[in-house]
């Protein structure tokens, strides 16, 4: 992956600028440092234009089934809520973006679980639906009789930091489910973006666009904006446009 280092020299050799070092990166100031700005602001646009670009991804699919997840966590008996991210300590250490329609819930590989397994989707209901239809028979469940179930349902805490499942687990479960990360800012010499190499043009592009309007330079800043729209676009469609459907006949 290209470093932080390496995409600022490029920029700055485009435009004609001296270049900087390892030793140096930390201390520049003037026009090296604002392309340092211009760089990360470029890196930013760019991982945030598609919250679930395939390299923000947490992680590879499911070991037991590509179409599981790319985590879990695992429920207790009697619990409704779960932080989404166990080892997050405040929002902006959270998961960038999460597929809620794509929540799954198994015993399969639950410690002392064997056959028959549950294994079965989770559909997402609002927290207003969970509200008007469930909560108020489920948490005299929970404080009362303790009837707890099997769960059928996730919803989103209102905070976005939570999920709930519905019925309240009445054992271990795992819930499995796909999660994108929040990248940070490039900020040593040595830092390297996310995404493969060949999508450097891009980052390159946005970036000039950035430099040229803090230049008052429109029209230059014109063209880069549209080389950086064209390479966008060719990244949407090689890493974001879903998988083509078939049509298929038995006829003869």
């Amino acid at each position: 992956m290209a470093t932080y280092l390496n995409l600022t020299n490029e920029l700055l050799r485009e435009l004609n600028e001296v270049v900087l070092t390892s030793s140096n990166f930390g201390d520049a100031v003037g026009i090296q440092a604002h392309a340092q700005d211009c760089i990360n602001r470029a890196y930013s646009d760019i991982v945030m234009a598609e919250p679930q670009w395939a390299f923000l991804a947490t992680g590879e699919s499911g070991a037991t089934d590509p179409f599981y997840g790319n985590v879990y966590v695992e429920t207790v008996a009697g619990t409704r809520w779960y932080e989404l991210k166990a080892s997050s300590s405040s929002i902006t250490a959270d998961y960038g973006s999460i597929d809620w329609d794509n929540f799954y819930l198994t015993t399969i590989g639950v410690s002392g679980v064997s056959a028959p397994y549950t294994s079965q989707n989770l559909k997402f209901v609002t927290t207003e639906e969970w509200k008007d239809h469930l909560r108020e028979s489920e948490n005299i469940d929970d404080a009362d009789t303790q009837n707890y179930g099997e769960p059928k349902f996730v919803i989103r805490s209102p905070d976005a930091r939570k999920f709930g499942v519905s019925p309240i687990p009445d054992k271990i479960y795992r819930v499995w489910f796909f999660a994108w990360d929040l990248p940070t800012a490039l900020d040593a010499h040595g830092d390297a973006t996310v995404f493969p190499d060949v999508y450097n043009p891009v980052l390159m592009a946005r970036a000039r666009y950035h430099f040229h309007q803090f230049k008052d330079a429109p029209q230059q800043a014109a063209f880069a904006l549209e080389d950086y729209k064209k390479g966008l676009k060719q990244m949407r469609s090689a890493l974001m446009n879903p998988a083509p459907s078939y049509m298929s006949t038995d006829q003869i």
